[in-house]
């Protein structure tokens, strides 16, 4: 007969504690990068009087936010009360390459704050309750408020600068085809692809709204781009090769990704390739950035992050089928599908 090893019950009452109080660790954050503390520190170490006579923050009250942060690797204090910038502050910075401020920024606002707030009553409704909160949904808010818009639009920018180069490289395009990239917002990933693949021609399709702003305009890829406006839902460009849908599923519900996604069959040819750039959410109990994601976007979407097999029955329902799954350095794979 075996015996389980002792439990430390406190150690576990400890860390029980310790994570219900973990929202303070990203609202801490939050000060940091809005007080722009990584900018300054990286000039020289300061004391807590010194940043908070620079950021006109109380004193006091800022040592402790300080404290914490440097607990957690942000910063490193030293002995004569001087806070230092580390390797983790860096991205912090607005002028660091890459940058992840704007996006922690966005992580951080209340438009995820708020809904995630209410995450019991979206758990019992089975859906979002950001409509209820802002008034309209996330999309239709963002079009008639272009402060929250420009900083959405600035940390998915981030996000994606930090994630591309790595997918573009994960995977091999045919010489000559065209790429239609859709719901790729102002272009940052097809311009990526294209750079890479000198033969490829491109189309980014995308709202008018957001292609106004698009970021396709360079010498490099002259001559091998068009933007096209409409609306995914209804029908997608014809004459692809290769469609993309790059961190686009995961914002809608099962109903409204299969409209995307048969607009995409529509549009595909037989000899065409469906790349669906999302995570994948693994089988088993291990941590992934999936499965935080995953509850991240029940919360100011319908959306919802997907395993393999969630991939290949959404895709069959659409007249697809799952060809191969590639997996790329960071959080995301590439879901290649064909005609079924």
């Amino acid at each position: 007969m075996t015996t389980s090893p002792p439990t430390d019950t406190g150690a576990m009452i400890r860390q029980l504690l310790g994570d219900a109080l973990a929202y303070l660790y990203p609202a801490s954050l939050r000060v940091v990068a809005r007080l722009a503390i990584p900018e300054l520190l990286a000039a020289r170490p300061r004391t807590a009087a010194e940043i908070a006579e620079a950021t006109g923050a109380d004193a006091s009250h800022l040592q402790r936010i300080l404290r914490y942060v440097s607990s957690r690797g942000v910063f490193r204090e030293d002995e004569h009360g001087r806070f230092h910038a580390t390797e983790l502050s860096e991205p912090l910075r607005a002028d660091a390459r890459p940058s992840v401020r704007q996006t922690v920024l966005l992580l951080t606002d209340d438009i995820y704050w708020r809904s995630t707030g209410r995450l019991e009553d979206i758990v019992r409704g089975g859906r979002t309750v950001f409509d209820d909160l802002f008034g309209a949904p996330l999309f239709d808010l963002l079009a008639r408020d272009p402060e929250r818009a420009a900083l959405f639009d600035s940390g998915i920018a981030a996000i994606s600068v930090i994630e591309q180069e790595a997918i573009a490289a994960a995977y091999e395009f045919d010489d000559g085809a065209t790429v239609v990239d859709v719901g790729g917002g102002p272009g940052g990933f097809l311009h990526t692809v294209l750079k890479r693949n000198s033969s490829l021609n491109g189309v980014l399709f995308e709202q008018e709204s957001v292609l106004a702003k698009h970021i396709l305009d360079d010498p490099a890829l002259a001559g091998r781009w068009r933007t096209a406006a409409g609306d995914f839902f209804a029908a997608v460009p014809e004459g692809g090769d290769f469609y993309l849908l790059k961190r686009v599923l995961h914002d809608w519900n099962d109903e409204d990704s299969l409209k995307i996604l048969r607009s995409c069959r529509a549009a595909l040819p037989e000899h065409g390739r469906l790349l669906v750039v999302d995570a994948v959410i693994p089988p088993g109990n291990e941590p992934h950035a999936s499965k935080l994601y995953d509850v991240a976007m029940m919360t100011i979407f319908d959306g919802k992050e997907r395993t393999e097999q969630e991939f290949a029955r959404l895709l069959g329902e659409a007249g697809l089928k799952v060809a191969r799954i590639i997996p790329t350095p960071g959080t995301l794979s590439i879901v290649e599908a064909v005609p079924a």
